[in-house]
């Protein structure tokens, strides 16, 4: 298959968590394990080493291996694989595209700057240096409340004319700036907010990359079809379902919840990095998030 364009950026694609053992070594069996699960579920992409995948605590051989894995597991099946590259360093996240590509990675999701507090000329600049160095096609990534940035959408429009940057991974929460953003021709708008990408796509935006998906996989495919094929009062009210877990998944830092949650359902050991910490999780709210993720994997 050659280069993807944004149009292959669709659908429900899953922010993967990292599996480590309980020294916070990187479980590569399970690592498999779960991919595998994706490619049962449906799911449209992986995303290697976001920061739901802990990226800020991997090294550079380290993610040469997940990536290494994950482009082999999807070779045979219809499955995108995007590596997370983002730093604040353009020189390094050149480095790591270099590498992606090179390992057959189908785009790379890079994450503006974080601590600089850039101007918008210089996000511009920074993103441009970079595609132009770059083969392989870019999703950019907005996420402020993380990195102190707003990409703003008149920024986004005008980075969206260079040829290799095809996308952006939108996790603000506001409706109308993906209004704004689906103006651009020929460029992805993927929501990368778990509470609101039902109602970013039913304003048209072309899928989203999720957390949620670690655990509840086949629920936020059907979402995505459900309002790809205009069911959207169904879809919303599936929605409205998986809202409690959400909730639980975003309390504290991600993928403090996810982790904590993905250990006690035996999908991944216990192991996380510091700075990082599982969260406590009480027993009652453990059983209700369980007994959601059980019947998700009991079916596949």
């Amino acid at each position: 298959m050659g280069q993807i364009q944004a149009k292959n950026l669709t659908g429900s694609m899953v922010a993967l968590v990292t599996p480590m053992h309980s020294d916070g070594q990187i479980n590569h069996t399970q690592w498999q394990q779960l991919i595998k699960t994706h490619i049962s579920s449906g799911t449209d992409g992986i995303v290697v080493g976001g920061t739901t995948g802990e990226s800020a605590l991997l090294s550079t051989d380290e993610m040469h291996e997940l990536v290494r894995i994950a482009v082999e597991l999807c070779a045979d099946h219809d499955m995108l694989v995007i590596v997370g590259t983002g730093t604040i360093d353009p020189n390094k996240v050149i480095k790591a595209n270099q590498q992606a590509a090179t390992l057959g990675a189908d785009a790379v999701l890079v994450v503006t700057p974080y601590y600089l507090l850039l101007s918008q000329q210089a996000l511009f600049n920074h993103f441009k240096t970079i595609a132009e160095a770059s083969e392989i096609p870019i999703i950019m990534y907005n996420v402020p409340n993380r990195t102190g940035v707003d990409l703003a959408s008149e920024t986004t429009a005008k980075l969206a004319q260079i040829e290799n940057i095809i996308a952006i991974k939108e996790a603000k929460s506001d409706m109308n700036r993906i209004d704004h953003l689906l103006k651009t021709k020929n460029f992805s708008v993927l929501s990368g907010d778990d509470h609101s990408f039902v109602a970013a796509m039913s304003r048209g935006a072309h899928g989203v990359i999720s957390v949620a998906a670690n655990v509840i996989p086949r629920s936020i495919k059907k979402l995505c079809t459900l309002v790809q094929l205009g069911n959207i009062n169904q879809a919303e009210s599936l929605d409205a379902e998986k809202r409690p877990l959400y909730d639980f998944l975003f309390r504290e830092p991600n993928p403090c919840p996810l982790k904590a949650l993905m250990a006690a359902a035996e999908m991944i050991d216990t192991g996380i990095r510091a700075p990082l910490e599982l969260t406590d999780i009480k027993t009652n709210e453990l059983n209700r998030h369980l007994k959601t993720i059980r019947q998700e994997l009991n079916t596949l």
